[in-house]
């Protein structure tokens, strides 16, 4: 029996063509009203996410 995909985990996280996977800074929906355009769109972008080999396929499951 293989295990299955954690589908509330994984619509977090973006998996590249090479495996590498991004997931966007925890906390940055809320409160950008007052920031100027530039730091609103930095919280937009991903940060690395590292993660070992067996964490990938618990969590990933068939994506990796």
């Amino acid at each position: 029996m293989s295990t299955k995909t954690n589908k509330s985990f994984t619509k977090r996280l973006k998996v590249s063509k090479n495996g590498k996977i991004s997931a966007r800074k925890t906390g940055q929906n809320h409160f950008n009203i007052k920031e100027n355009r530039r730091s609103q769109l930095a919280k937009k972008r991903g940060v690395s996410f590292p993660m070992s080999n067996k964490d990938k396929a618990f969590y990933i499951g068939n994506k990796f």
